[in-house]
C-alpha cells in the first residue's frame, strides 16, 4: 500500500509537471504565431518587385560574395550554381570552395564551367587549411573555385572569406537552390537599415521530386515520400512562425547555414566562423549577438520571410536521424559555450529571453515530451484514476503540434503561396494531424539522442548521403 501511495503521488507530480511544461509551451508558441502573422499581414500586398527595383540603386554600394563550401556535393553542385549565375543582383562574385572532395565535385564543375587556373593574393584574415588551387570560369569571370585540404564545413567558409573581395558574403549549401530574387530580398533589411542590420537570414523549403533544371524550378509538386512531406510542414512551423516572431524582437540564435548573409567586418571582428563545432551556422550568430551586447552596439540580426532557398530534405530514416541529433547536438554546444549568457541581464534580452527560451523549449524541451508520450501509454495500464491527466496531455500534444502545424501551413499558403495547389495544400494539413502519432516521437527520440551525444562528446557527423533534385 506504501509503495502504491508513493507511485500513485509520483505520477501525480510528474503529470502535473508535464501539463504545466505543455501548458507554457503552448502559450510561448501561440503568441509567436500572433506575432508571426502581424509581420506577415504587414508586408501581404505589397509589390514586393517595385521595392526591389527602388533600392537597386543602393544595393551598388553593397556588393556580395557568394561562398558555396562543397564536400562531395557532384549530385547537385551544377544545378546549385546555375541557379546563382542566375540570381537578380547588380554585383556578386560566386565562390566555390572544394573542401577535399573524394568524389567528382571538383573536376565536374572545372569541366562544366570551363575553368582554368589562375594566381590569387589572398589576405589571410581568418585561420583556414592551405589552398591548393585556385580556378576561374572562362565563361563567367566573376566564378571562382577553390581548391583545399579537407578541414569541414567551418573551415571552407573562413577560407571562401580569405579569398572574398566584397563586404558582405552570403553562405549556401551546394545542395541548395536560389530563387532570382532572393539575395535581392534578403539584402533588403541590411540595405535600409543604414548597416544596422549585420546579418540576415532566408527561408529555406524542401525541393526533393521537383523538377529543376539548370538551377531553375519548374515545378512545385509536392513530393510523394510522407517523410519528406512531414519536413516541409516542420520547416513551414519553424521558419513561418518561430524565426518571424523571435526576428521581430532581435532574438533570432538561429538563421539557417544554407542561406544567410553577413557583414564581413563583424563576422572577421568574432574570429570567423568556430571549426570545433558541429553547429557552426548558429554558433557564428550566438558570437555576433555577443559581441553586440558586450560592446553596446546598435545592431540587429534578422530573418527574412520572403527568400526563399530550395534545399534537399533527407528521404530514409536513418539520414534524417543523423541530420536530427546532429542539429540538437550542435544547439546544445552553443549554448552551453555561451552559458554565462543565460538570465544575464548585460546581454538585455538575448541573455533573458532568447536562451531560456532555447534551454527551457529547444534544448531539455525533447526530454519532457518524450516523458509525456510515455506517461500517456503507462497512465492507460495504470487504471482510471490516471485516465484524466492522460487525456489533458494526448490534447495538449494535438494543439502543440497538429494546430500550430497546419496553422503554419495555413500562413505560407496566404502569404508566400509557394503551393498554389490546393489538392497539396490540403494533403499538408491532413498530415499535419497525423505528427503528434508517428513522427514527432521520432524527431524527440533523435533530439535526445543529440544530447547524449553531446554529454558523451561524439562529433561524428554521419552519413549524408545526396539523392538529388
Amino acid at each position: 500500500m506504501i509503495w502504491q501511495s508513493i507511485i500513485e503521488g509520483l505520477m501525480f507530480f510528474f503529470g502535473t509537471l508535464i501539463i504545466i511544461y505543455m501548458l507554457i509551451v503552448v502559450f510561448i508558441y501561440g503568441a509567436m504565431l500572433f506575432f508571426a502573422f502581424l509581420q506577415l499581414r504587414k508586408r501581404y500586398g505589397l509589390n514586393k518587385r517595385d521595392i526591389e527595383e527602388e533600392y537597386v540603386d543602393a544595393m551598388y554600394s553593397k556588393p556580395v560574395s557568394i561562398i558555396v563550401p562543397a564536400y562531395n556535393e557532384e549530385v547537385g553542385i551544377i544545378n546549385n550554381i546555375h541557379s546563382l549565375l542566375s540570381l537578380r543582383y547588380p554585383e556578386v562574385e560566386i565562390l566555390v570552395v572544394n573542401d577535399g572532395s573524394t568524389d567528382g565535385t571538383l573536376e565536374k564543375v572545372l569541366t562544366h564551367f570551363q575553368m582554368k587556373p589562375i594566381q590569387k593574393v589572398v589576405r589571410q584574415q581568418l585561420e583556414s587549411e592551405p589552398v591548393y588551387g585556385i580556378y576561374e570560369s572562362e565563361i563567367y569571370p566573376y566564378l571562382k573555385m577553390f581548391d583545399k585540404k579537407n578541414g569541414g564545413k567551418a573551415d571552407a567558409l573562413n577560407a571562401g572569406i580569405n579569398l572574398s573581395k566584397y563586404p558582405y558574403f552570403c553562405s549556401i549549401d551546394g545542395d541548395s537552390i536560389l530563387e532570382e530574387r532572393s539575395l535581392l530580398r534578403v539584402m533588403q533589411p541590411i540595405i535600409l537599415s543604414n548597416d544596422e542590420v549585420i546579418a540576415a537570414g532566408g527561408n529555406i523549403q524542401i525541393a526533393n521530386g521537383f523538377d529543376v533544371r539548370l538551377g531553375s524550378v519548374f515545378q512545385s509538386d509536392l513530393s510523394r515520400n510522407y517523410l519528406v512531406t512531414m519536413q516541409i510542414v516542420e520547416y513551414l512551423r519553424a521558419f513561418m512562425m518561430g524565426r518571424i516572431a523571435l526576428s521581430r524582437f532581435n532574438l533570432v540564435l538561429i538563421i539557417s547555414g544554407a542561406f544567410s548573409v553577413f557583414s564581413k567586418k563583424w563576422v572577421i571582428e568574432v574570429g570567423g566562423y568556430t571549426k570545433d563545432t558541429i553547429g557552426e551556422d548558429m554558433e557564428l550568430v550566438v558570437k555576433l549577438h555577443r559581441m553586440i551586447k558586450e560592446k553596446k552596439l546598435n545592431k540587429r540580426i534578422e530573418f527574412v520571410s520572403e527568400p526563399v532557398c530550395w534545399t534537399e530534405a533527407p528521404q530514409s530514416l536513418p539520414v534524417l536521424r543523423n541530420q536530427r541529433r546532429r542539429w540538437q547536438q550542435g544547439l546544445i554546444d552553443s549554448l552551453w559555450k555561451h552559458k554565462k549568457m543565460t538570465f544575464n541581464p548585460k546581454y538585455g534580452s538575448i541573455g533573458l529571453v532568447s536562451f531560456p527560451y532555447f534551454w527551457i523549449v529547444e534544448c531539455f524541451g525533447p526530454i519532457i515530451e518524450f516523458g509525456g508520450y510515455l506517461y500517456i501509454i503507462i497512465a492507460f495500464f495504470m487504471g482510471q484514476i490516471y485516465y484524466e491527466v492522460a487525456i489533458l496531455l494526448a490534447l495538449l500534444f494535438i494543439l502543440y503540434g497538429a494546430i500550430l502545424s497546419m496553422t503554419s501551413v495555413l500562413l505560407d499558403a496566404w502569404s508566400l503561396r509557394k503551393y498554389p495547389n490546393m489538392r497539396d495544400v490540403l494533403r499538408l494539413l491532413v498530415l499535419s494531424l497525423s505528427e503528434v502519432v508517428w513522427y514527432r516521437p521520432l524527431n524527440l527520440f533523435w533530439r535526445i539522442e543529440g544530447l547524449f551525444r553531446f554529454l558523451t562528446k561524439r562529433t561524428e557527423w554521419g552519413n549524408m548521403k545526396r539523392e538529388g533534385f
